[in-house]
């Protein structure tokens, strides 16, 4: 995936959180675990984009 696609995703998905945030009315409880769950799936998917995930998947602490 060409990194230029990857940074319009970003955007989007910003932008749509930001609107979500700002005109949608929702208890603020509600607001922080909704950012926290779409912060963790980009992460998740920016990861997987550069082939990381296999890595931190296969991680094993110990012997």
């Amino acid at each position: 995936m060409p990194l230029i696609n990857v940074v319009i995703a970003l955007i989007v998905v910003g932008v749509l959180l930001w609107l979500v945030n700002r005109y949608i009315p929702m208890a603020g409880s509600i607001k922080s675990i909704l950012n926290a769950v779409v912060v963790i799936a980009v992460v998740i998917w920016i990861l997987k984009v550069f082939g990381l995930w296999s890595y931190i998947t296969n991680f094993r602490v110990g012997s």
